[in-house]
């Protein structure tokens, strides 16, 4: 044990071993309930020392590999460090880590893309199998056994309920600062036994500060000094800053018209730069008091914290850029007082989402004409990274963006598309669409009426023309004339537009 231990725990101090020696403790062929959600709270040490181990039994000709189940992505740390050496049997929930997904492309690893509200239940229900082991980044252990969460909290309280063994790693890099924050709640019920969520306000607290965890369960600890994985968001393009006005300017409208109220409804943010954009958008804005009920604490949500804007975020975990990193260490006393970490099962809930009344913004792949959106595949096949927490929100917000540029791959491919080859978000959740050409609002409009808003005020001029096109010809020749479509036509639109990147020449000579 070192001098400045967060270990107090007598009998768990007895357990304090190497990142090596833990890994030895783990076989092949068991579930594996690991911590970590975008990149903040995994656990450095095991997973790395896992895969050696794992490179060491290949080599000896034996096969190793495990299952591994989170909260979300996780690092290069644990994902890739593990897909490397082709260590994973089966992957879920989410994943964002390359070599991952090349082997889940490749048919090598199987991955099941679940709701993030889902993951939880589903272990209580037994629907996924035994947890044989679970591996859990705190901040520490006090002397009673109570553990500190860290920087995330996700599925860890299950975790640690349902595990048969446990690891836990003790980072002293995470801030001390962070006990107090967090909300784990310990009232959820099975079926037919349920009860209400006695949330009404994103800063109601219905939990406890600390996870509960048997010591006897505990088979190793682990002390670790190690940074989250931070990625730097990049600046708010062009693209972004124009979609983040529009989101503003359509906010200020339902404000007028008396649809919401003037701090808002409380936000739900998916991570990424366009997101971000408009969190930063925010503090510029005329809104004050304004609240989050959401999955990660993004710059953007620092930004309005700092400005006074944001009164309390409600979260499972951070999600932020190394210089915001340090800005939240530096004015953690601030912080604090407007951030709640909750576990994921709360922090997801249809029911939390649907009382609050969330405006619930995430991004996308692609969208067709009729408002079905494609936010996790590329032609319709190769996953990119998985749903996320964007399915609990959208069927259950006050009002659903889903955001993304009009085009990609410079310009050679459309973002709207007559039918998406994979849909994760039916037209029946999708209330607004969003490209730096302009904004779709779809509520109250049928099919047909859908088309003709997304394509004008959506598509880039470049495909303009094209998806007008297939839309005249399917309001023709199309069977059914609820939702038209050719699918032929919708199919290769995919196949021989967007694989061979032609689109663009194809429209010049439509347009010629």
């Amino acid at each position: 044990m070192s001098p400045a231990s967060r270990v107090l725990s007598p009998e768990l101090r007895n357990k304090i071993m190497s990142a090596e020696e833990a890994a030895a403790l783990i076989h092949t062929g068991v579930n594996v309930g690991m911590s970590g959600f975008t990149g903040a709270g995994y656990p450095k040490a095991v997973p790395h020392a896992l895969a050696r181990r794992i490179m060491d039994a290949k080599l000896a000709g034996e096969k190793f590999r495990i299952s591994v189940w989170t909260g979300a992505s996780t690092a290069p740390e644990l994902d890739g460090a593990l897909a490397m050496v082709d260590g994973i049997e089966l992957r879920l929930p989410y994943q964002s880590d390359p070599t991952s997904r090349a082997r889940i492309n490749a048919g090598d690893l199987e991955y099941i893309d679940i709701h993030l509200s889902h993951v939880a239940q589903h272990v209580w229900f037994g629907f996924l199998g035994k947890l044989d082991i679970a591996i859990i980044e705190v901040t520490a252990i006090l002397e009673d056994g109570r553990l500190v969460p860290s920087s995330s909290i996700g599925n860890n309280k299950t975790w640690l309920d349902l595990a048969d063994k446990v690891i836990l790693e003790v980072n002293s890099w995470q801030p001390e600062k962070l006990e107090g924050i967090h909300d784990v709640y310990y009232g959820t019920r099975l079926p037919p036994d349920r009860v209400p969520i006695p949330i009404i306000r994103p800063d109601d607290r219905i939990g406890d500060i600390h996870f509960r965890c048997d010591p006897k369960k505990v088979i190793a600890v682990v002390e670790t000094n190690a940074p989250d994985r931070n990625t730097p968001f990049s600046p708010p393009d062009d693209a972004s800053k124009k979609i983040a006005g529009y989101i503003l300017e359509f906010l200020e409208h339902e404000v007028k018209k008396g649809r919401m109220p003037e701090q808002l409804l409380p936000m739900q943010s998916g991570v990424g730069n366009i997101a971000n954009a408009v969190l930063i958008g925010l503090v510029d804005g005329p809104f004050n008091n304004l609240t989050a009920y959401t999955e990660v604490i993004q710059d953007g949500m620092l930004d309005l914290m700092a400005a006074d804007k944001m009164r309390i975020a409600s979260a499972t975990a951070f999600s932020l850029s190394p210089t915001a990193v340090g800005r939240l260490q530096a004015g953690f006393d601030h912080y604090r007082q407007k951030i709640i970490l909750r576990t994921q099962e709360i922090s997801n809930h249809p029911e939390v989402i649907r009382r609050l009344g969330c405006l619930a913004m995430n991004g996308m792949i692609e969208a067709d004409i009729y408002g079905n959106v494609n936010s996790t595949h590329i032609m319709g096949t190769k996953i990119q990274n998985g749903i996320g927490g964007s399915g609990d929100f959208a069927r259950n917000a006050y009002l659903s963006f889903f955001m993304t540029p009009s085009q990609a791959r410079d310009g050679a491919i459309s973002c709207i598309v007559p039918m998406v080859p994979h849909v994760d978000h039916t037209e029946h959740d999708v209330q607004i669409l969003v490209t730096e050409q302009g904004l779709a609002d779809l509520r109250g409009l049928s099919p047909k009426q859908r088309a003709k808003v997304i394509i004008e005020n959506c598509a880039h001029p470049n495909f303009r023309p094209a998806l007008r096109d297939y839309y005249r010809r399917a309001l023709e020749l199309s069977p059914g004339k609820h939702t038209p479509h050719l699918l032929a036509d919708a199919f290769s639109w995919h196949e021989n537009y967007l694989r061979s990147g032609r689109m663009v020449a194809e429209v010049g000579a439509l347009r010629g």
